[in-house]
């Protein structure tokens, strides 16, 4: 049966997008409609105002809607927030049977296991993933199924969030008449959308930096070893440059954009920006090295708490696949460099692959999680055609 379009919705904290996509050969898809409006009653990746919110989600959604000519009923929703967090369980259970060898009832069993964890009563989980199974003493084990042993164990990775927070986010689009057909976390969803296969392999550190949100996932062995979400992002730096120079957020936005950068350049240090005034700003002149100052200070505060994350999760430092960088505030000029820095690794911004029709509008680094929903969508539900009904966090997101 032929599987209907995907509308893929990102609620962030400045600006919500929606992508209506369709699949093609060779899991590619054809992203047909876009759509964007600025943001409101979002705070921190989470809502905070649900009718301002949902006025910039109509907005989008309508204008999707009419690029692509598909009328929209139901939406994939991408969800973040600094309350999403990640633990590694362990599940394990003994081998039934007088040969020993591990069935497919076993690896099943075993898994259920793992993901049966005790998390507090206000939480709900988003994902589980399989890390490694071990067989007996032997650790990292991929398939174990025809294997004997006398005991079988595996390492879970789960995905929670607070469950209001992520009922408020589904509330916002059930305002709307429209329903939530499934969810993910956008962090999942910008690597699924710019990482390579190779990348996953060799170990990689995902950094999506988004307005007021900076999510993370890292792999090594192709195994998503750590994933998370810190509550401060490019709007931070907004900020700090509005305080920093008595400027008002809208001309510290613009100073960031057009004249910042994450490191400073010695070639501009005496160099100064001219803001001119406006209806209650009497104007300002910004050096330029002070900004830069300024600007690199949040940003590397930034990178270091996502590093010590990583530390704290134990997830390997050799990293061949290096940083990729997606969100807005991958076009932070010298951010890459700075990143470098910080990780002691290669850093490059991550663009959507495996996607044309809008192509040119959607190819920044800024919608690598629409895009990844969008592919996310397409396989859950070649999946859920395959096994029948839904599964994940759509009971949680649906209170069914």
């Amino acid at each position: 049966m032929p599987i209907p379009p995907v509308v893929a919705l990102e609620i962030g904290t400045t600006k919500t997008i929606a992508l209506v996509g369709e699949l093609r050969e060779h899991e590619s898809v054809m992203i047909t409609g876009i759509g964007k409006a600025p943001s409101a009653g979002v705070r921190k990746g989470e809502i905070v105002d649900l009718e301002n919110a949902m006025l910039g989600v109509r907005s989008a959604l309508q204008e999707a809607e009419e690029r692509s000519k598909v009328a929209i009923r139901r939406v994939h929703l991408a969800v973040s927030g600094g309350h999403i967090a990640s633990l590694i369980n362990r599940g394990s259970l003994p081998i039934q049977g007088d040969s020993a060898e591990i069935t497919q009832d076993d690896v099943d069993q075993v898994m259920e296991v793992a993901k049966a964890v005790n998390l507090p009563a206000d939480r709900e989980i988003l994902h589980t993933i399989c890390q490694h199974f071990c067989v007996d003493e032997q650790e990292r084990v991929l398939k174990p199924l025809g294997m004997e042993g006398v005991r079988l164990s595996v390492d879970m990775l789960i995905l929670h969030g607070v469950r209001n927070r992520l009922r408020n986010t589904a509330k916002v689009v059930r305002s709307l008449r429209l329903d939530v057909h499934d969810a993910a976390f956008s962090g999942l969803c910008s690597a699924l959308a710019v990482l390579t296969p190779e990348q996953k392999k060799s170990g990689v550190v995902l950094i999506d930096m988004g307005g007021g949100t900076t999510e993370y996932v890292a792999y090594a062995g192709n195994v998503l070893a750590a994933a998370g979400v810190l509550g401060v992002g490019g709007d931070h730096i907004t900020n700090d440059i509005a305080l920093c120079f008595g400027v008002p957020h809208t001309q510290a936005e613009r100073l960031k954009k057009e004249a910042g950068s994450a490191v400073v350049d010695s070639s501009g240090a005496t160099k100064r920006v001219s803001l001119p005034p406006e209806v209650g700003f009497p104007g300002r002149v910004v050096a330029m090295r002070s900004l830069q100052t300024v600007i690199g200070a949040r940003t590397e505060e930034i990178f270091e708490m996502v590093r010590k994350r990583l530390e704290d999760d134990a997830v390997p430092q050799q990293a061949a696949g290096g940083v990729v960088l997606t969100g807005g505030g991958a076009h932070l000029r010298g951010v890459c460099r700075l990143a470098e820095k910080v990780f002691g690794l290669p850093c490059a911004p991550g663009r959507p692959r495996n996607v044309s029709g809008l192509a040119t509008a959607t190819e920044g680094p800024e919608y690598a999680t629409a895009v990844g929903m969008v592919h996310y969508g397409f396989r859950t539900q070649t999946a859920q055609q395959q096994r029948g009904g839904l599964r994940g966090v759509l009971r949680a997101l649906l209170g069914r």
